[in-house]
């Protein structure tokens, strides 16, 4: 495999997320009038396209219908687009955790010098990096018919749904008592990650499903 996004797809990311970072909670008018609806079954975006979308997607927690209406019920397929939307939700919970901890003093240090914030944040953003990677080699394989492509999807969606609940739990740890609040928006992010991993099976049947295709 040899991967890596376009200038056209570095482009594409960018124009996204300021699109979503002002409009979160986009309408399907405001999709259609970006060309998004229907674009990946006309061909005029390519899965490696679709999937800086949905994770940028899964960065503003989006929760309407386009993700299910563009792909239908191809399981593979849409194991790969929440695998992406869960690296978005992952790498945002953990970015809000990393401000919060460069802010917050306690004892008269930012709490992020203490090993107890800083060590699971770690843990935390290691455990997103490896879904990236995953979810970017499943949407390559989808793209490309790939013979690998249901073990891509399936390894991509196990890892990067739990890395996204692991970030979301960690980040609401670090921000104590504001972390657990109506106010914030982490409950959010938890509630789909969590969603996200069961919606097409835990990851301990995606593995079993990876260990019967490896192990014929």
């Amino acid at each position: 495999m040899d991967f890596a996004f376009s200038a056209e797809q570095d482009d594409l990311r960018r124009e996204t997320r300021a699109f979503l970072e002002a409009n979160p909670a986009p309408t399907d008018a405001q999709l259609a009038e970006l060309g998004w609806v229907g674009a990946l079954s006309s061909g005029e975006l390519t899965f490696l396209d679709a999937a800086v979308l949905f994770e940028e997607l899964g960065r503003v927690h989006y929760d309407g219908p386009w993700v299910e209406t563009e792909i239908g019920d191809d399981r593979t397929q849409l194991l790969a687009a929440y695998a992406l939307q869960a690296v978005g939700i992952g790498a945002k919970a953990v970015e809000l955790a990393v401000a919060y901890a460069g802010e917050r003093e306690q004892f008269g240090k930012k709490i992020g010098t203490y090993q107890a914030i800083s060590h699971p944040l770690v843990d935390a953003y290691v455990a997103v990096e490896l879904a990236r990677s995953l979810a970017y080699w499943a949407a390559w394989s989808v793209a490309e018919g790939d013979e690998q492509t249901v073990v891509a999807c399936a390894a991509a969606n196990a890892q990067a749904t739990e890395a996204a609940v692991r970030a979301c739990e960690t980040s609401i740890q670090v921000h104590g008592g504001i972390g657990f609040t109506w106010e914030h928006p982490l409950h959010r992010y938890y509630k789909r990650a969590l969603w996200l991993e069961g919606a097409l099976g835990y990851g301990r049947e995606q593995r079993a499903e990876i260990a019967a295709s490896l192990l014929r």
